[in-house]
């Protein structure tokens, strides 16, 4: 059955590319910063989502291992400050006004893009006009002094020894999105049994991520969680629908309505959500839905897709609760 509700998550979880835990940035360096106007940098340094260790799948005793990893990691991390992007950008110690905001992304790019050059990271900030190394440093020094140091002093934010040295964040900071990452690809494997582990993931997810107007450089990044957050919803949903022994349909409608948060025109997660207000004998809650993906639609100027239509017509006319989930 699992291969049926999920091939989306099941195809990541063989391929390389797909749900494996974040790599962290290098080490940190002790030295104080001296950064050259056009600083050519390095961009050796792999990004986030593309390059992920390869584990062993295939044996219970990896996924209880890798459970316990993920717990360990999490115990020990806890008190490390966080990069939130799976909405609004936002990182612990830093400000919500003034610089705060810009501050913030600019965390987001050095977590996601470590290993950059200034000209780069300036860009990055402001393709348009772009940020002078003056200030890329004094907003570098706001978020050195707002994240502090580790427990062995040293500084979440390392100094570059050199001119020439790339910017990167210390391998403790933590992300949301690797959280997401680490839950989710733990509880892929076990079918239902992992629901409750599944479920986790959703929890981190406060909105569209990155917000409503990424920076262009994060926008790759931005479709790549919401189709990964499009995948963990529509796979709880499904499992938590029809009736049996994971039927709740109250964490099913939780579950479509975080996805929904994250991107508001997901056909698919209308779909689900018509499956559960028909099986749940809700004709209210099954019109509200449709009514709902037909305004996006309209908005978006945009036909409805055959699967949906389809379903629409089968729910309003026929049994509706005994309709099985697709793709």
């Amino acid at each position: 059955m699992s291969a049926e509700v999920f091939p989306a998550l099941l195809a990541a979880s063989t391929d390389p590319a797909g749900l494996r835990p974040l790599p962290t940035a290098e080490a940190p360096v002790e030295a104080e910063e001296d950064p050259a106007e056009g600083d050519p940098g390095t961009e050796t340094t792999t990004d986030p989502t593309t390059a992920f260790p390869e584990t062993d799948r295939g044996e219970n005793s990896g996924q209880e291992g890798m459970a316990q990893e993920v717990e360990e990691s999490e115990a020990r991390d806890l008190c490390a400050p966080e990069i939130r992007v799976l909405g609004l950008v936002d990182v612990t110690g830093v400000d919500s006004t003034g610089h705060g905001p810009r501050i913030a992304q600019l965390a987001a790019l050095l977590y996601f893009r470590p290993g950059r050059s200034a000209d780069i990271l300036c860009a990055g900030m402001d393709p348009v006009s772009p940020w002078s190394a003056s200030t890329l440093n004094a907003r570098l020094q706001e978020l050195r002094r707002s994240l502090d140091s580790d427990p062995a002093g040293h500084p979440y934010v390392p100094r570059r020894k050199s001119g020439e040295d790339p910017y990167r964040l210390s391998p403790g900071v933590r992300c949301d999105w690797t959280r997401f990452l680490q839950l989710a690809e733990h509880a892929l494997p076990l079918g239902p049994a992992g629901l409750p582990d599944l479920e986790r993931p959703l929890a981190l997810v406060r909105g569209r991520p990155f917000g409503g107007r990424p920076l262009p450089w994060a926008e790759p990044y931005q479709q790549e969680m919401i189709t990964r957050n499009i995948d963990v919803t529509h796979t709880v949903a499904t499992y938590r629908t029809p009736t049996g022994p994971h039927h709740d349909l109250s964490t099913a409608r939780q579950a479509i309505a975080t996805g929904l948060d994250a991107d508001d025109t997901a056909e698919l997660l209308y779909r689900d959500w018509m499956r559960i207000e028909a099986t749940a004998g809700n004709r209210q809650g099954l019109h509200t839905a449709i009514t709902r993906i037909q305004q996006v639609n309209r908005a978006l100027d945009c036909s409805l897709e055959i699967e949906t239509e389809q379903l629409i017509n089968e729910l309003l006319n026929g049994s509706g609760a005994t309709v099985s989930p697709s793709r």
